[in-house]
C-alpha cells in the first residue's frame, strides 16, 4: 500500500474510532479530494449543535489538519496511528506560524 493510501485508511480509522461513541456525529468523506470531516447537527432540547469538530485533509502526501474544535490533540493521535510527523501539518495555523514551527524540526 502506497503512502497516500495508508493516510487515508489511517484518517478514516481514526476519524471513525473519535465517534464510535457518540451517535449523534457524522462522517463526512470526499475521498477522491481527500477531504475528511466530523460534523455535528442535533438539537440538546433547545439548542441546536451545528459545526464541523474536525476537518483532515491529505495535500501532496500529507495530513493538514485543518480545523480541530475538540480537546484532543490530532497530530500525537495520528503519530500513534504511524503517521510521520514531517508529513503533519497544522493549517489551522498562519503560514509564518507553520514556518517557523517547520524549523523545530529541521
Amino acid at each position: 500500500m502506497d503512502r497516500i493510501e495508508q493516510y487515508r485508511q489511517i484518517v478514516q480509522d481514526f476519524l471513525a474510532e473519535f465517534i464510535k461513541n457518540d451517535p449523534n456525529a457524522q462522517l463526512i468523506f470526499d475521498i477522491p479530494r481527500d477531504r475528511y470531516l466530523v460534523m455535528h447537527n442535533e438539537w440538546r432540547g433547545n439548542y441546536r449543535i451545528y459545526g464541523c469538530a474536525m476537518q483532515l485533509d491529505i495535500i501532496a502526501g500529507q495530513i493538514w489538519i485543518q480545523h480541530n474544535s475538540t480537546e484532543i490533540y490530532i497530530d500525537r493521535e495520528l503519530i500513534t496511528y504511524g503517521v510521520d510527523p514531517n508529513d503533519i501539518i497544522l493549517g489551522f495555523r498562519s503560514p509564518e506560524i507553520r514556518k517557523l514551527l517547520a524549523g523545530d524540526r529541521a
